[in-house]
């Protein structure tokens, strides 16, 4: 019996795990797509780099405001009711982005994708929080956001291809079809937790008691999460080093490197590429390394330390050579990724019933700093604009590249600051008592 109950638990963990990964890796492919197909965007709604800006940032808005109502959701109706809506409303405003006339029907394409795909990130937090061994969540979390990355990988260079043999809006519709048909799935395939399928959980596994229920309001929850001042420090990396990673992988790269280095944008494109493979890759490795040093701070502000000097050579202009650029947009990704060892303190610092909102409560700050990046480092970089066009797209000087992007260096730097305040949780739940 034992035997067949182990066999059924990793079927129905890894048959839900993928589902909800794809789902994360269209969440991936959405946020960063902008940047790839930053010059048919321009062309196609006549737009300035504001405008641009606004128009990739809708994703963001949508998901910086549903982080927390999906945490809410994820502790109370469950991952699988979450997941199957979220890529129901993807989809629709997939297609609908595809299909766009005007930039307003676009940007109400790119806003439902970003509700959508909010539903993501959290659920898939929760899921591992549920399916897998607590001693493991830094590793499966690293291992989620490797493979959620395939998405932006393929948000990259691949979609380049794709778009010079077809175009960006049969793309798009294809994405949105294709989410349609993973509502399906989620919704009849995903099991949210153990006991959903008349399982024992993890511990009881073990041979442990089970973590406690939380019982009252789900209100009640979110309140002890948002004041319990633990919860907080995380939220400053996410807003610094993950807004300032997404602005710039998700529409800026592309275009500074095209326009500051020349480069064709297939090969601007493999640069992005190389730092979001090199982001997912620093996920695993950073969240591996953590839990077998049984330490998450020292990981953290070492990676974020080196990403931050990483923008040193983008803003103060030191020409590199091809190889040295691709070293930097390498090592660059790879350090960003100390910044979501955060969730793993937002959990272990908060009740494990209320997970999905901890991990909620401070991912809003990753798309809320880039919701602000976008858009303003494409207007603080219109201000000095010259008026220079090429294929219908503005072409931004050195100097608007080193005024725009400074910001984000600026944000990094907010971000690392923050981290020093997270507490050391020492890979366990530590409940602190809100004072």
């Amino acid at each position: 019996m034992p035997t067949l109950i182990h066999a059924r638990m990793r079927r129905l963990r890894w048959t839900s795990y993928t589902l909800v990964i794809i789902g994360y890796m269209l969440a991936f492919f959405h946020r960063l797509a902008p940047a790839a197909i930053a010059n048919n965007l321009q062309q196609s709604f006549h737009t300035s780099g504001a405008g641009l800006g606004s128009l990739a940032a809708a994703y963001f808005y949508a998901h910086t405001v549903m982080q927390i109502p999906v945490g809410v959701m994820a502790d109370t109706m469950g991952v699988r009711k979450v997941v199957a809506y979220g890529a129901l409303v993807s989809g629709v405003g997939s297609v609908l982005f595809g299909v766009a006339d005007t930039l307003a029907l676009a940007t109400l394409g790119r806003l439902l994708v970003g509700c959508g795909v909010a539903a993501m990130f959290i659920s898939l937090m929760k899921l591992n929080a549920v399916w897998f061994h607590d001693r493991h969540f830094g590793t499966i979390g690293g291992m989620s956001l490797l493979l959620g990355n395939l998405g932006s990988v393929l948000a990259a260079t691949p979609l380049v291809w794709v778009v010079t043999q077809t175009s960006w809006r049969n793309v798009f519709v294809a994405v949105g079809v294709f989410s349609l048909v993973l509502a399906v799935l989620v919704w009849f395939l995903v099991r949210s937790h153990p006991g959903e399928a008349g399982l024992p959980t993890m511990r009881e596994l073990e041979g442990k008691e089970a973590h406690p229920h939380h019982h009252g309001h789900w209100y009640d929850g979110l309140l002890k999460v948002m004041k319990n001042r633990a919860t907080w420090p995380g939220f400053w990396p996410n807003f610094g080093i993950g807004g300032s990673l997404f602005a710039f992988a998700g529409l800026w790269a592309i275009p500074y490197l095209h326009d500051v280095y020349g480069m064709e944008r297939t090969t601007a494109s493999n640069h992005t590429m190389l730092l979001l493979l090199c982001f997912a890759l620093g996920a695993l490795a950073l969240g591996t390394l953590s839990d077998r040093l049984g330490k998450r701070l020292p990981v953290i502000i070492g990676g974020l330390l080196v990403y931050v000097l990483c923008w040193l050579p983008i803003v103060f202009d030191w020409h590199l050579s091809p190889g040295q650029n691709y070293l930097l947009f390498a090592v660059m990704g790879f350090s960003a990724a100390g910044f979501t060892l955060s969730w793993a303190c937002a959990k272990e610092v908060n009740p494990p019933a209320l997970s999905g909102m901890a991990t909620s409560v401070i991912n809003t700050g990753a798309f809320l700093g880039a919701a602000i990046l976008q858009p303003l480092v494409g207007w603080v970089m219109d201000q000095g604009w010259n008026g220079q066009m090429h294929a219908g797209a503005r072409v931004y000087s050195q100097h608007n590249y080193q005024t725009g992007l400074g910001i984000m260096l600026a944000f990094s730097v907010v971000g690392l600051i923050g981290a020093l305040t997270i507490r050391e949780t020492h890979c366990q739940h530590i409940i602190i008592a809100r004072s």
